[in-house]
C-alpha cells in the first residue's frame, strides 16, 4: 500500500503523519501501511515494546508535494521532521525544491539505548501527549539520586548512569527493573525509562507507588551538596507540569509528594510528622528551598502552576 499522500493545499498537515492506534492494531500491520518498519516507528516515537494501547498516537511518514514559498526547513518543522533526515531519504544533494516535488517525510529518530529514551523538554512534550497511559495515575513522586550526584555526571553519560541504576535496582535491591518512570539531568534532559503503564517500585511502599509516577532527579540535593543548575530546575518544574496536565491534577500535597513524606518502615504517609530514623532526607534539605509540606506548598506547587498556566495558554516553548 502506498504512503497517504497529502495534497500541498492540505489543512493542518502537522496533523496528518500522527497515526491513532485502533483496536485490533498491531506494530508490523501499520509498518506496512506506512512502507517503513517496526523498528523505525518505535525509534521515532520512542516505543520500549511492540505493544500498543488503543488511542495511542504514532507518528508516521508521509508524503508531500511543494507549493510555493515552501523551504525544507519549515516542511521540516512542521511535519516533526528534520532537514538532513528528509535530504537522505529523498536523496537531496541541496536544500533547493521546487513546485510540484513529491518528497518522502520520515518522523524524527528519538534518542535511545534499550528501554531508556532520552529527550529534550520538548521532546518529553511531545512523546508524553501522544501516549496512552492504561492506569490509574494519582501521584507525581519527587526524589534525587542521592547518588550518584553531579559528581558523576560528565556531560554525555547518560545512559551509562541510567544502565548503572537499572542494574543496582535488579540485582542488589531485588525488583525487576529500574525503580524510576523518569529521570531528569543536570543538562535539563529527561530520560523515561519503566514503562508509564507499570507502577514505580522503590522504598516509598507500595501506596505511593500503586498510582504513582516516580521521578528521579540526578544529584544530591541535601543542603551543602549540590547546587541544582538552571536547567534542571527548569525541566523538573516543567516535567511535573505536563503530568499534572497529562493526569487532571491539581499541585498539593495529595497529588505531588516527597519521598521524605513517607515512613521507611510502615510505609504510611507521615509529612512532617516522620521521625528522623524512619524517613529520608529526599528529594533533599534543599530541594526548592526545602523537603517539608511548607516548603512544597510555597516554593515548589506555585511554580507548577504558573507552568501549567503557561503550557495551557499556548505560550512558546522556553
Amino acid at each position: 500500500m502506498l504512503i497517504p499522500f497529502i495534497p500541498a493545499h492540505a489543512a493542518e498537515n502537522n496533523q496528518r503523519n500522527i497515526y491513532v492506534v485502533k483496536a485490533g492494531d498491531t506494530l508490523p500491520q501499520i509498518a506496512r501501511r506506512y512502507e517503513t518498519s517496526a523498528d523505525e516507528i518505535k525509534v521515532s516515537n520512542g516505543l520500549q515494546s511492540n505493544n500498543l494501547v488503543v488511542g495511542q498516537k504514532l507518528w508516521v511518514p508521509i508524503t508531500y508535494e511543494v507549493v510555493a514559498g515552501d523551504t525544507l526547513r519549515e516542511i521540516a518543522a512542521d511535519l516533526h521532521s528534520s532537514v538532513e533526515s528528509i535530504k537522505a531519504k529523498n536523496r537531496l544533494t541541496s536544500e533547493q525544491l521546487f513546485i510540484g516535488q513529491v518528497l518522502k517525510i520520515p518522523p524524527k529518530k528519538m534518542t535511545m539505548q534499550g528501554q531508556h529514551i532520552l529527550m529534550t523538554r520538548e521532546e518529553f512534550r511531545d512523546w508524553l501527549f501522544n501516549t496512552k497511559v492504561n492506569r490509574n495515575v494519582t501521584i507525581i513522586q519527587q526524589h534525587h539520586t542521592w547518588l550518584p550526584s553531579y559528581k558523576q555526571f560528565h556531560g554525555s553519560n547518560h545512559f551509562r548512569m541510567l544502565m548503572g541504576m537499572e542494574n543496582f535496582h535488579k540485582r542488589k535491591m531485588g525488583w525487576k527493573n529500574i525503580a524510576q518512570n523518569i529521570t531528569t539531568f543536570p543538562d535539563g534532559r529527561i530520560a523515561v525509562s519503566r514503562p508509564f503503564n507499570i507502577a514505580p517500585d522503590g522504598t516509598i511502599g507500595p501506596k505511593a507507588n500503586l498510582t504513582g509516577i516516580a521521578i528521579e532527579h540526578v544529584g544530591n540535593f541535601d543542603i551543602g551538596h549540590d547546587v541544582m543548575t538552571a536547567q534542571q530546575r527548569e525541566s523538573i518544574v516543567y516535567v511535573t507540569a505536563l503530568l499534572c496536565l497529562k493526569f487532571g491534577l491539581t499541585p498539593s500535597i495529595d497529588s505531588i509528594t516527597y519521598h521524605h513524606w513517607w515512613n521507611l518502615r510502615t510505609k504510611e504517609r507521615v509529612l512532617d510528622k516522620g521521625p528522623d530514623y524512619n524517613v529520608k532526607t529526599c528529594p533533599g534539605t534543599g530541594f526548592f528551598g526545602g523537603n517539608s509540606t511548607a516548603n512544597a506548598i510555597h516554593n515548589f506547587y506555585p511554580l507548577v502552576s504558573r507552568k501549567m498556566q503557561e503550557i495551557s495558554s499556548g505560550k512558546p516553548f522556553n
